[in-house]
């Protein structure tokens, strides 16, 4: 099933040419290829849905699912260390001379051009979801880093790109300290039972509870001190459960029981017609989550 585990989102103001065909050529001009005999990684874009085969862009009910595939080879740095020290070690011996710095720097980058050929590589997947007629993107990512990685070869495939993550009124961590605190949470909101507190005032201060009940007196104790909640397990309408971090990632997205065998009991038997409504599904529903999340930290500020 075509679902996300990790979700950081993003605003954006499509073009108007901003099209499947449109991005499926933009796409196409840079595609994923594996890293060359002395190249250390390579990105491209490659087929989101591996049953639909050659197409770059996967579309339903004008969601627009994307691949970026990267490529690295694995030198493990013990090993170039090792190589490096022998060379050091050969050099200064015959030539009764010491090696400095500069040149070790550059002895390492010829150990690392040697090994390149006989590493092994490793490969891995960042998928987004364009949605213009929303403005949202979203990248099934758990680093904002890695998220920019995809924004950015989908900015360089497009020519512009203009995103920004949203802010809200209310920041997540006073949202999440007052649920904890006892203050009514939307409907359709439940707490789940895993949680994160931080000290502000102490670097590395934190507290992690899982599998208990996160209204208890022990963790409404660390709140009173003064200690926020950071992260905060959570299910929204009986459907999705997720971890909520401050900075409004979601992590470790997963469907309800009783939703998903809802859904597999509607999946077509076809492959690719149950893709297309898996990822209908998926954009449906991200479509009405982000915007009610928002609305749960008060909004975003009115320009």
């Amino acid at each position: 099933m075509l679902w996300f585990r990790n979700l950081i989102f993003y605003r954006f103001e499509p073009s108007a040419e901003l099209t499947q065909e449109h991005l499926e050529q933009a796409l196409a001009e840079h595609p994923f290829t594996p890293c060359g005999s002395q190249e250390l990684s390579r990105s491209g874009w490659s087929q989101p849905v591996k049953e639909a085969e050659e197409m770059l862009v996967f579309s339903s009910n004008g969601f627009l699912l994307v691949n970026l595939a990267q490529e690295e080879r694995i030198i493990p740095a013990s090993v170039v260390r090792e190589q490096l020290d022998d060379k050091v070690a050969l050099i200064e011996a015959e030539q009764s001379r010491k090696v400095y710095r500069k040149e070790k720097l550059q002895l390492k980058d010829e150990v690392i051009m040697d090994l390149l050929p006989r590493s092994f590589t490793r490969r891995r997947s960042i998928e987004a979801i364009l949605m213009p007629q929303q403005g949202w993107i979203v990248v099934n990512a758990s680093s904002h880093k890695q998220a920019e990685e995809l924004l950015n070869q989908l900015r360089q495939a497009l020519g512009s790109l203009v995103v920004k993550l949203p802010l809200t009124q209310i920041s997540a961590d006073k949202v999440m300290t007052a649920w904890l605190q006892g203050e009514a949470m939307p409907q359709g909101w439940v707490l789940e039972d895993e949680c994160e507190l931080r000290d502000p005032m102490t670097e590395g201060s934190k507290i992690s509870a899982k599998g208990q009940d996160l209204l208890c007196d022990e963790i409404s104790a660390h709140i009173t001190a003064g200690m926020l909640v950071k992260r905060l397990a959570l299910e929204w309408q009986q459907q999705i459960r997720f971890v909520l971090h401050e900075d409004l990632s979601l992590h470790r997205l997963r469907l309800s029981d009783e939703y998903r065998e809802q859904l597999d009991a509607d999946t077509p038997e076809d492959v690719l017609a149950a893709r297309d409504a898996e990822l209908a599904r998926m954009g449906l529903e991200y479509a009405r989550l982000l915007p009610e999340l928002l609305e749960t930290l008060g909004g975003e500020p009115q320009h």
